[in-house]
């Protein structure tokens, strides 16, 4: 099954779910926008209306769609319009884009459970959208943390900082 994230920076989302058990494979790309195949610096431009985002495809009987959102909510900022961290601009939104109607009616009970759960200080401006075309980013951005070896740093960086 297949399951499609903007959270910011595609890469960060990304890494976040490649490393979960049932994960078949991960790419990113560009999603939600007015703009044919577009590049990254057409979206980052932002004049294309696209979102950077991460695909997921996943093994329901290993891990559920509702699995897949808990790790969604936790990985960035919901209450963030256009916004994470550092990053700036419609590309970073936050934004589920669901492959059938049941994705659509478990995403929007999760938003909801989240809002009623008070653990947000604000309202929550994610978007639920039906997927469209999904553009792949070049190859350069596919798994860029496993490429740049920066989890193994960052983990190797903390663990530095505990010992001793």
């Amino acid at each position: 099954m297949k399951a499609t994230f903007g959270a910011g920076c595609f890469w960060g989302v990304e890494a976040a779910f490649r490393r979960l058990k049932g994960i078949v494979s991960t790419s990113v790309g560009y999603m939600g926008g007015h703009f044919e195949n577009p590049c990254y610096l057409d979206v980052v431009s932002r004049v294309t209306g696209h979102a950077e985002v991460a695909q997921v495809e996943y093994d329901p009987s290993i891990i559920s769609y509702e699995e897949l959102l808990e790790i969604f909510w936790k990985i960035h900022d919901p209450t963030s319009l256009n916004r994470q961290g550092p990053d700036r601009g419609e590309q970073y939104r936050s934004v589920i884009f669901f492959h059938s109607s049941q994705q659509e009616v478990m995403a929007r009970n999760s938003l909801q459970q989240l809002q009623d759960s008070g653990k947000c200080d604000r309202d929550i401006v994610t978007e639920i959208k039906p997927a469209a075309d999904y553009w792949l980013a070049t190859d350069e951005h596919q798994q860029y943390f496993e490429k740049k070896n920066i989890e193994e740093k960052n983990r190797r960086n903390a663990d530095s900082r505990h010992s001793g």
